[in-house]
């Protein structure tokens, strides 16, 4: 049986602790480069961390 990854949309915890860290810390975004720090903080990819900040915004939207 072939293995299955998952679908696109899915992602790693990383990512949504990345997003949960960002939504919590927005003065970050000002301060310095977000994609750099989200990858250096939670070992992110580039993709997963432009993931991350797209979750945060999203998450943002629905709170507003």
């Amino acid at each position: 049986m072939n293995s299955l990854t998952p679908p696109e949309h899915e992602h790693s915890a990383a990512i949504t602790l990345a997003a949960e860290w960002l939504r919590e810390h927005p003065r970050n975004r000002i301060n310095r480069p977000i994609i750099p720090t989200l990858r250096a903080t939670f070992g992110l990819t580039i993709t997963e961390a432009i993931f991350a900040v797209r979750e945060a915004n999203m998450r943002g939207q629905r709170a507003a």
